[in-house]
């Protein structure tokens, strides 16, 4: 698959994951991301990331989140990951009983990494089991979440892409699987459309900053989030 073909692709999914947005309320954040994994034998390995999210018009620090995980790798191509994930939400609102609530997440996930050339596919499974703390009534629910990320080296490249900028572009979909009717009611969560451009330090380091287009539908209200990212990626 050519670099034109792999972008039209893209362009795409991100033209088709957008088409459901209706009427909206606009927010937008600021995203700041650390994205970590460290492989210490040959089959096992750690990942880590941890986020900080603004709140509408970067007022506040509204979400943490910290994520570890152990991973299996099955090859260079294929890992299986099991882990914890804390979010954290603090609010500034009046009149409601807890502005700070908690939610507490254990996933799994595989991914398969592919290449073509310099350019570089990654598809990702995730399965979560969500502790949801809630102003009156805390819940459990699972969602399915699936990932797709190419990075495109923007200067020529022998082999496999080791240094220079690149061009970077994802997308996310989720799907509530289990006790939708006490979320959003919908099977369809939220949708998460990602371009960007980076740099590549090393084959150990990235550094990258872009534009996210984060739509989740809502019970009564839908949101359509403006999110600018900043994210550190690094592989020990």
């Amino acid at each position: 698959m050519s670099n034109r073909k792999l972008l039209i692709s893209f362009i795409v999914l991100i033209a088709f994951a957008n088409t459901s947005i209706a009427q909206t309320l606009n927010e937008n954040t600021g995203w700041f991301a650390w994205f970590n994994s460290y492989k210490f034998s040959k089959n096992w390995g750690l990942h880590f990331d941890g986020q900080v999210r603004s709140a509408d018009n970067w007022r506040y620090v509204r979400n943490v989140l910290i994520r570890p995980g152990i991973t299996y790798h099955f090859n260079p191509k294929n890992n299986v990951t099991v882990g914890y994930a804390y979010v954290g939400t603090f609010n500034r609102l009046v009149g409601v009983p807890k502005n700070s609530l908690t939610e507490s997440r254990i996933w799994e996930q595989y991914i398969n990494n592919m290449s073509f050339g310099a350019v570089s596919l990654q598809n990702r499974f995730r399965l979560e089991q969500r502790f949801i703390e809630r102003q009156a009534d805390d819940i459990f629910s699972q969602r399915l979440r699936y990932f797709v990320r190419t990075i495109i080296p923007l200067a020529k490249q022998e082999g496999k892409f080791s240094k220079g900028p690149y061009a970077a572009l994802q997308d996310e979909i989720f799907f509530t699987i289990q006790n939708k009717e006490k979320l959003n009611d919908s099977f369809f969560d939220q949708n998460r459309v990602y371009g960007a451009v980076g740099y590549r330090f090393s084959p150990k380091v990235d550094l990258e900053a872009g534009y996210i287009n984060q739509y989740v539908k809502g019970l009564n209200t839908n949101v359509s989030n403006n999110v600018i990212q900043l994210a550190v990626y690094t592989r020990f």
